[in-house]
Formats: structure tokens, C-alpha cells, sequence
């Protein structure tokens, strides 16, 4: 009677009720329909506190909705005889749960969720657990695709080979179930994609300075291990792109680049009386230097 009370109370069914058991070795139910994975081929049996015996007619997991969590308890016997569906103490501690009785209340843990529930003890002494039973059992759903040019799916389907590779694939019977496949209609985007091809880079430059110093090209290379007996460990080099002459300055550390590269540039304008138009790098970081970029902005700026 104190059962049924309380189910009217809850207006739940009693498959929604399950007892917190400290003497049951496993989860158990009598209702199959709770169950959302079954193995019915499972056969073991149980005993009760009277000495009898159950038979178990299948294993499996229920699938459980607490405080708006879902909770899916594994390893659950079904015992048809069974009227009520008991939760074992022991196998909830053993999936990591801390169970928690204090001041006539039970409390869960779950390890990574904290506190699932809590439930008071009924006025018979017994904790019932109140849940929501995800009935329904889970559907395989296979999903099938449809199309209207066929030639053009097992085209996709064997990696974007060629209509004359299906052809001989078929004909040669080298596939099962491969159907004769008329030519396709449609255009294959990924294939003219995969198959472009980038235009050749030109060996020589399509435009060259038509007098000294109005290119200079400039290149830092290092650290070179191992240093110099000078304790250099960096050259920078400088190419004017009329003449091709190139000069080469050892450095030992790459800062010195803007005072080597003044002391180049008073040198070379002193000697063939012009002055330096553009000075051109990789943009690598040895030479994009702030003071460096600084200091060729404001040349380029005078000389214009």
C-alpha cells in the first residue's frame, strides 16, 4: 500500500521507480519495455533473500532521465518474475558513483557531474528513485542516396576515375554489381580543379634597370657556424641589377645591417656619382630591421 500511495503521488508508473538496494549484486528490472539495449540471449539466475531463485532472461542498459541528465545503466538484468526494479549499491560504486546516506536523505555522485540526485527515505525505511524511463529503443537508420545520372555517382564513388575506367571495370567484369554506365552529362568541377595547372615561372626577370643603382638587391645570410677568427658570423650582400656587380660585407651580429648598409651606400655614390633608387629584399626578418625600413623610406623620399 505504501507503494502504490506513492506511485499515485508521483503519478508515475512503477517501471519509473527503482529501489536503492544495498544486498542486490546487480541492476535488475522486470520491465522490458524500460530497456533500450537488450541481449536476450543472455541466461543467468539470481537468489533472493528467501532462497529462491529467478531466472534472467537477458541483459542490457536502461537508459535513465534525471534533473534533465541522461544516465544509461549498463549490465542490467531482466528478471520477468521481478516486480520491482532494483539499483545495486555495490555496481553503482563500481562505474565510480559515491553514494552518500546522511540525515534520512541518499545523495549520488557521479565523478565528473557532481550531485545527479538526492531522494528522501520513504516512511517504510526504503529509497526509492524516481526517474524518467527512456522507453524507446534505439533505431538504425541506414541512409541511402539517390541520384538521376548514375555514371556520375560511381564516378565520385571510385575516386574521379575516368569514364574509360569504369568502362573497362565493367566490361572486363572486374567488379561485381557494377552496372553498364552510359558517358555522363554532368561536368565534374573537382576534376577540372585537380587538373589545372599553374602557369610556368619565368627564369628572367621581366623588367631590369636600365642604369646603375636604380635597383639594388640585398640579402643578409646567417648565423654560419662556425664563426670567422674575426668573430663574424653573418654576411650581407648587395647586387646592383644593371651591372651585376656584388658587394659582400661581414657582420657580426645582423643589427649592424643599417650601418653597413650607410656605409655601402655613401661608397657606391661617391664612386659612379648617382644615387641608390630602390633597394629591394625578401622581406625575411634578418633584413626588415624598423630602423633599416626607416632609414631606405626617407632615401627614397629625398632622391624623389
Amino acid at each position: 500500500m505504501l507503494l502504490m500511495s506513492f506511485v499515485e503521488m508521483s503519478q508515475a508508473t512503477q517501471g519509473d521507480l527503482w529501489f536503492l538496494d544495498s544486498g542486490c549484486s546487480n541492476h535488475m528490472s522486470g520491465n522490458k519495455a524500460a530497456f533500450c539495449e537488450i541481449d536476450e540471449s543472455f541466461r543467468e539466475t539470481v537468489k533472493l533473500g528467501n532462497n529462491t531463485k529467478m531466472s534472467v532472461l537477458g541483459k542490457g542498459r536502461v537508459r535513465l532521465l534525471l534533473n534533465g541528465n541522461s544516465f544509461v545503466i549498463t549490465e542490467v538484468f531482466y528478471v520477468p518474475e521481478l516486480k520491482n526494479s532494483l539499483l545495486s549499491i555495490w555496481q553503482l560504486q563500481e562505474r565510480g558513483f559515491e553514494i552518500l546516506f546522511k540525515t534520512g536523505k541518499c545523495h549520488i555522485y557521479h565523478p565528473q557531474k557532481g550531485l545527479v540526485i538526492q531522494f528522501e527515505m520513504t516512511a517504510n525505511r526504503m529509497f526509492l528513485l524516481l526517474a524518467n524511463t527512456q522507453h524507446t529503443k534505439e533505431k538504425i537508420t541506414c541512409f541511402q542516396t539517390t541520384t538521376s545520372n548514375m555514371a556520375h555517382l560511381w564516378h565520385c564513388r571510385y575516386g574521379h576515375l575516368s569514364h574509360k575506367g569504369l568502362k573497362l571495370l565493367q566490361a572486363k567484369n572486374m567488379i561485381h554489381g557494377l552496372p553498364k554506365l552510359p558517358a555522363s552529362t554532368v561536368t565534374c568541377t573537382a576534376c577540372i580543379l585537380g587538373k589545372q595547372h599553374r602557369r610556368p615561372i619565368s627564369r628572367r626577370s621581366t623588367w631590369r634597370a636600365t642604369q646603375r643603382l636604380q635597383l639594388i638587391h640585398a640579402d643578409i645570410c646567417g648565423p654560419i657556424s662556425p664563426i670567422s677568427n674575426s668573430k663574424k658570423r653573418y654576411s650581407l650582400c648587395f647586387i646592383d641589377d644593371f651591372s651585376r656587380k656584388a658587394w659582400i660585407y661581414f657582420l657580426s651580429e645582423k643589427s649592424a645591417a643599417l650601418n653597413m648598409f650607410k656605409c655601402f651606400k655613401k661608397h657606391v655614390e661617391n664612386e659612379t656619382c648617382l644615387s641608390i633608387k630602390c633597394l629591394r629584399t625578401d622581406r625575411g626578418g634578418n633584413l626588415m630591421d624598423k630602423s633599416l625600413m626607416i632609414f631606405a623610406n626617407n632615401m627614397v623620399l629625398r632622391d624623389s
